[in-house]
C-alpha cells in the first residue's frame, strides 16, 4: 500500500496531522506517567508490601508534584523555542 501524501486533499492532510498529534499527545502522556511511576518507586519505597505507610504516600505526592512540575517547566520551554524557530523560518 503505497499512499503519498501528495495525493492527500488539504483537508485530508490536515485530519493527518491532528490524529499524528494526538497520538504524540498520547504517548507523551503514557511516558510521564511511567517515568514518574518509576522514579518515584524507586525513590519512595524502600521495602514494597502490600499497602504503602504515611511517609512512603507522602513521598510519592511530592515526588509526583516535582515531577510534574519540572516536566511542566521543559514542555513550555519547548513550545516556546518551537514557536521562536516556526517564526524564523
Amino acid at each position: 500500500m503505497d499512499v503519498s501524501l501528495e495525493n492527500l486533499s488539504s483537508s485530508q492532510k490536515d485530519e493527518l496531522m491532528s490524529t499524528i498529534k494526538q497520538k504524540i499527545a498520547i504517548a507523551n502522556a503514557q511516558e510521564l506517567v511511567a517515568k514518574m511511576t518509576e522514579k518515584c518507586f524507586k525513590k519512595c519505597v524502600g521495602k514494597p508490601g502490600q499497602d504503602l505507610d504515611g511517609s512512603e504516600q507522602k513521598c510519592i505526592a511530592m515526588c509526583m508534584d516535582r515531577f510534574m512540575d519540572s516536566w511542566n517547566v521543559v514542555s513550555r520551554a519547548l513550545t516556546q523555542r518551537l514557536q521562536q524557530e516556526q517564526y524564523k523560518g
